[in-house]
Protein backbone atom coordinates (compact mmCIF):
# COMPACT_ATOMS: atom_id res chain seq x y z
CA UNK A 1 0.00 0.00 0.00
CA UNK A 2 2.72 2.60 0.93
CA UNK A 3 4.61 2.10 -2.75
CA UNK A 4 0.87 2.99 -4.24
CA UNK A 5 0.54 5.88 -2.18
CA UNK A 6 4.11 7.39 -3.16
CA UNK A 7 3.65 6.41 -7.35
CA UNK A 8 0.29 7.92 -6.90
CA UNK A 9 1.82 10.94 -5.82
CA UNK A 10 4.65 11.07 -8.15
CA UNK A 11 2.06 10.74 -10.63
CA UNK A 12 -0.24 13.69 -9.27
CA UNK A 13 3.16 15.68 -8.81
CA UNK A 14 3.67 15.05 -13.07
CA UNK A 15 0.21 15.78 -13.63
CA UNK A 16 0.44 18.79 -11.95
CA UNK A 17 3.55 19.97 -13.23
CA UNK A 18 2.29 19.67 -17.03
CA UNK A 19 -0.69 21.41 -15.94
CA UNK A 20 1.16 24.47 -15.09
CA UNK A 21 3.40 24.15 -17.72
CA UNK A 22 0.63 24.17 -20.37
CA UNK A 23 -1.51 27.04 -18.27
CA UNK A 24 2.06 28.90 -18.91
CA UNK A 25 2.76 28.77 -22.53
CA UNK A 26 -1.09 29.44 -22.56
CA UNK A 27 -1.43 32.49 -21.12
CA UNK A 28 2.38 33.52 -22.87
CA UNK A 29 0.07 33.38 -26.19
CA UNK A 30 -2.72 34.50 -24.84
CA UNK A 31 -0.66 37.95 -24.07
CA UNK A 32 0.66 38.34 -27.23
CA UNK A 33 -2.06 36.60 -29.13
CA UNK A 34 0.31 33.64 -30.92
CA UNK A 35 2.61 31.35 -29.62
CA UNK A 36 6.90 31.94 -29.11
CA UNK A 37 8.60 31.49 -32.49
CA UNK A 38 11.83 31.16 -33.48
CA UNK A 39 14.07 31.32 -36.75
CA UNK A 40 14.55 28.20 -38.26
CA UNK A 41 16.94 27.74 -40.79
CA UNK A 42 17.15 25.04 -43.48
CA UNK A 43 13.97 23.82 -43.86
CA UNK A 44 13.02 26.70 -46.81
CA UNK A 45 12.23 25.88 -49.86
CA UNK A 46 13.41 28.42 -53.19
CA UNK A 47 10.83 31.52 -52.86
CA UNK A 48 9.45 30.33 -49.16
CA UNK A 49 11.82 31.71 -46.66
CA UNK A 50 10.48 34.02 -44.30
CA UNK A 51 12.66 37.55 -44.53
CA UNK A 52 15.99 38.76 -45.32
CA UNK A 53 19.18 35.70 -45.67
CA UNK A 54 21.75 35.48 -43.07
CA UNK A 55 24.78 36.55 -45.30
CA UNK A 56 23.15 39.54 -46.69
CA UNK A 57 22.80 38.21 -50.37
CA UNK A 58 19.02 39.60 -50.26
CA UNK A 59 16.33 41.78 -47.33
CA UNK A 60 13.14 40.43 -47.97
CA UNK A 61 10.84 37.53 -48.14
CA UNK A 62 10.36 34.80 -50.77
CA UNK A 63 13.48 36.28 -52.36
CA UNK A 64 15.57 32.33 -51.58
CA UNK A 65 17.06 30.55 -54.69
CA UNK A 66 18.27 27.38 -53.11
CA UNK A 67 15.88 24.70 -51.48
CA UNK A 68 16.96 24.42 -47.91
CA UNK A 69 19.57 26.99 -47.83
CA UNK A 70 21.38 27.25 -44.33
CA UNK A 71 20.82 31.16 -44.63
CA UNK A 72 17.61 30.88 -45.19
CA UNK A 73 14.55 30.67 -42.49
CA UNK A 74 11.08 30.07 -41.64
CA UNK A 75 9.56 31.31 -38.46
CA UNK A 76 8.09 27.99 -36.89
CA UNK A 77 6.73 27.80 -32.83
CA UNK A 78 9.48 28.10 -30.41
CA UNK A 79 10.86 24.33 -29.67
CA UNK A 80 9.48 22.66 -33.36
CA UNK A 81 12.90 23.64 -35.35
CA UNK A 82 15.00 20.08 -34.33
CA UNK A 83 11.67 18.44 -35.17
CA UNK A 84 11.76 19.97 -38.65
CA UNK A 85 15.56 18.82 -38.85
CA UNK A 86 16.24 22.65 -39.36
CA UNK A 87 18.65 24.68 -37.00
CA UNK A 88 18.02 27.59 -34.78
CA UNK A 89 21.45 29.11 -35.87
CA UNK A 90 22.40 29.87 -39.80
CA UNK A 91 24.93 27.58 -41.07
CA UNK A 92 26.79 27.39 -44.58
CA UNK A 93 25.66 25.05 -47.50
CA UNK A 94 22.44 23.36 -47.72
CA UNK A 95 20.29 21.14 -45.22
CA UNK A 96 21.42 17.50 -46.00
CA UNK A 97 18.94 16.26 -43.68
CA UNK A 98 16.34 17.26 -45.60
CA UNK A 99 15.75 15.40 -48.77
CA UNK A 100 13.52 16.89 -51.31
Amino acid sequence: MKSFAITRSAVAALVAGAALTIATTQAAEKATGKPDREHCYGIAKAGENNCAAANGKHSCAGQAKVNYSGQEFKEVVKGTCDQMMGSTTPFEGVNTKIKG
